[in-house]
């Protein structure tokens, strides 16, 4: 009889990979969740917009004063470009979305009842919303199954090979939400985030400290020195 193999990514299939992950991170990050700081959808929906190329942490300095002077949609297209740039002007791009969130204020009033919508196909028409910024609105206020995936998304699921040959986020999503049981989507959106926030990090990923080396193509591949 063979000697059965230890648990590790040479021997592992693709639903062993997934399932390790969604046991690790049950365990440790159960309560996962965005880092944004926002009270209501169209306060997220905002705070999302913003933080394109940009951090959470600058977002969240950025919009306590923008909140309070712009609390809802029907008062925040009411402003003019030169009111609003300087309470954003810190953030990336502001001249680009200081121009989407007056075109997204007014077409939230002016289509939607001032009710930010909850699906990704009326999300995608207003001004500065792309799908990853949808599919981030709908999984965390609604908990949908859908998976924004950002620079961090794609380089952990690349990295710990939960994806394959995917070289585009679409291309990403389509495979993580292939294998993922529906129930864990919108929350293995920010398991995979802040993973690669803190610790798969783009620049020497802290492999040695990783709960999810067992599984990982890249710590294996690289021949990193185990503690």
């Amino acid at each position: 009889m063979p000697r059965p193999h230890k648990l590790g990514y040479s021997f592992m299939t693709i639903k062993q990979r997934y399932d390790f992950l969604i046991a690790y991170f049950l365990k440790h990050a159960p309560e996962a969740e965005t880092e944004l700081i926002y009270d209501n959808p169209f306060q997220l929906l905002t705070a999302v917009i913003l933080s394109a190329q940009c951090t959470d942490k600058r977002i969240n300095a950025t919009t306590p004063a923008l909140f309070k002077k712009y609390p809802t949609p029907e008062i925040m297209r009411n402003a003019t470009f030169d009111e609003l740039f300087p309470l954003i002007k810190s953030v990336s791009y502001p001249n680009n979305k200081t121009k989407h969130l007056l075109g997204m204020s007014n077409m939230l009033v002016n289509q939607f009842n001032g009710q930010v919508p909850m699906t990704v196909d009326e999300l995608v028409l207003l001004p500065g919303v792309g799908r990853k910024t949808a599919n981030v609105v709908t999984s965390v206020i609604d908990e949908q199954p859908n998976m924004a995936v950002d620079t961090h998304v794609f380089r952990v699921s690349t990295r710990i090979g939960l994806t394959v040959a995917a070289k585009t986020p679409v291309a990403t999503e389509k495979q993580l939400i292939k294998h993922l049981p529906k129930e864990y989507v919108y929350k293995a959106h920010h398991w995979l985030i802040l993973h690669g926030r803190y610790v798969c990090v783009a620049r020497s990923p802290k492999c040695t400290a990783c709960g999810l080396k067992t599984i990982c193509k890249y710590y294996k591949t690289h021949n990193i020195v185990q503690q």
